[in-house]
């Protein structure tokens, strides 16, 4: 004759409190692994090499990035100088001072 046995039930019991902090320190872990990963990411390059041109009168940002493109798109170069120089807008006055990348 076989004897039926009960499941076996663990001594011990988490509250609702207990799942809670389970689950708040695995989520924590989760954010810590994926802040850690994401750091190692990002980009570490030396910044880019530059030189400080002035506006003269009459020069556009058109006419200085078409100067600093070296045959790539002048669109591209004046986007990038804006960025670079952290513009408002791409009007310029003379005597400003501006950062363009050297070849």
């Amino acid at each position: 004759m076989s004897t039926i046995t009960a499941p076996h039930v663990p001594a011990y019991r988490l509250t609702r409190r207990g799942r809670v902090v389970v689950f708040l320190f695995a989520f924590l872990a989760l954010i810590a692994l994926a802040l850690v990963f994401a750091g190692g990411s990002m980009a570490t390059s030396e910044p880019e090499a530059t030189q400080t041109v002035v506006v003269e009168p009459g020069q556009t940002l058109w006419s200085i990035a078409a100067d600093v493109s070296d045959g790539r798109d002048v669109r591209d170069m004046m986007d990038h100088l804006v960025d670079l120089n952290e513009l408002d807008s791409v009007a310029l006055g003379a005597g400003q001072h501006l950062e363009v990348p050297v070849d």
